[in-house]
């Protein structure tokens, strides 16, 4: 799942290439990713492309007055199309979700993989009608989130697992649980600390947040969308890279499974050497 990191960086890069652009047509391909109805699509032909921003994880595209705000969830993505587009060879069935054309016929391919389907696609008036965008907390990166903001934060979600406060968009907006395991495993914290904790680790946790975020962003920024997966991939130190060494102290990453996700962590560097308790490890070993 693009984080902020990504989202700013495509943000960067879409900006300069549609922003001062027509746009010939928006076409709906999947139309359980169409979450609203009015404005209809066809409202956006002939429309200028006033700039793309977003909010969080939500890209959001300003075209003509109205915005078109696209949550990529965990396998959307955008793809950018020099040519004119092919017509679709089953409507609603493949990748394809939607798609942007310009007035050269160029434009973007909003895709998502897999059978499980969580992209959204808003047309809206204002993106604070997206209740997502609704509910989202202060952007990490904004001069507004201070270190009182995070005290903040941290105090009134009391003894919740640190891990799962870092990727709550109502706390926080953009981190999601790749970086969230980065942060920890800067500011040198179990993911199941409470959020309670004493100021010299609340001082750390916001240093590894700040750190982290922006050098992820400097990485990505400048890269164009189809590059942007993997170098996410190669400058992760602890996130998906179950069974390595640790590139601080040399311990073996460890990995604890969920229902639906799973987070990696360093015993060494954040767990006093302990490992985790694994729900799903522990039931298989009954």
């Amino acid at each position: 799942m693009p984080e902020l990191p990504e989202v700013e960086a495509l943000v960067r890069d879409l900006g300069g290439r549609l922003t001062g652009r027509t746009v010939q047509r928006f076409e709906p391909v999947s139309f359980a990713a169409m979450k609203t109805f009015d404005p209809p699509p066809s409202s956006l032909a002939g429309q200028t492309v006033d700039g793309v921003t977003r909010h969080g994880k939500f890209l959001d595209f300003e075209i003509g007055g109205v915005h078109l705000v696209l949550h990529l969830a965990r396998a959307g993505w955008i793809r950018w199309r020099d040519g004119a587009p092919p017509p679709p060879t089953r409507p609603g069935k493949g990748p394809l979700a939607a798609r942007l054309v310009l007035d050269e016929g160029d434009g973007l391919d909003i895709t998502e993989a897999g059978t499980k389907k969580s992209l959204a696609i808003y047309l809206v008036r204002d993106p604070q009608e997206v209740p997502g965008v609704a509910r989202l907390g202060p952007d990490p990166l904004s001069d507004a989130f201070t270190e009182d903001v995070l005290a903040e934060i941290l105090g009134r979600s009391g003894r919740q697992q640190i891990k799962g406060v870092l990727r709550s968009q109502s706390n926080i907006a953009g981190i999601g649980n790749a970086y969230s395991d980065e942060i920890l495993h800067v500011a040198k914290m179990s993911p199941y600390k409470p959020a309670s904790m004493s100021d010299e680790e609340r001082s750390r946790l916001f240093t590894a947040i700040q750190s982290t975020l922006r050098e992820a962003l400097g990485r990505a920024d400048g890269l164009a969308a189809s590059e942007l997966k993997s170098e996410k991939k190669s400058g992760l130190r602890v996130h998906g890279r179950t069974g390595q060494a640790c590139p601080i102290c040399g311990d073996t990453i460890r990995e604890v499974i969920f229902a639906d996700s799973t987070f990696q962590y360093c015993p060494t560097c954040q767990t006093g050497g302990k490992p985790l308790a694994d729900r799903v490890l522990s039931r298989l070993l009954k």
